[in-house]
């Protein structure tokens, strides 16, 4: 009888802990990227239909899959946020252009 309390323990933990990335985060993320299922499953070596799955919010996916998928859109740029609420955004890049620095100005800068 102890087993199958610690078995509902278990399962009960497992059912609380949070996603690497939500469903959602995840087709925000391809949306920011301007990637499709098909690219996502490509890069991590999954089936497209595993992407689709998951999405959908079908099936129970291994964790480390899950992890995988967040992995590779971090890698291409995203970033994702928990608090307060769960989203994604894409992170800031340098630009080619950052201008003149104050040392480098002479009055060639003003043509």
């Amino acid at each position: 009888m102890e087993d199958d309390v610690a078995g509902s323990d278990e399962s009960g933990q497992a059912g609380a802990s949070a996603l690497a990335m939500s469903p959602a985060q995840s087709r925000a993320a391809r949306g920011l990227l301007g990637w499709s299922e098909a690219d996502l499953a490509t890069k991590v070596g999954l089936d497209e239909q595993f992407v689709r799955d998951f999405e959908s919010g079908y099936g129970d996916p291994p964790s480390g899959q899950i992890e995988a998928l967040r992995s590779a859109l971090c890698t291409a740029g995203a970033v994702f946020d928990d608090t307060p609420n769960p989203g994604v955004h894409l992170a800031a890049q340098a630009t080619a252009d950052e201008g003149v620095r104050l040392g480098a100005l002479t009055t060639e800068n003003d043509r």
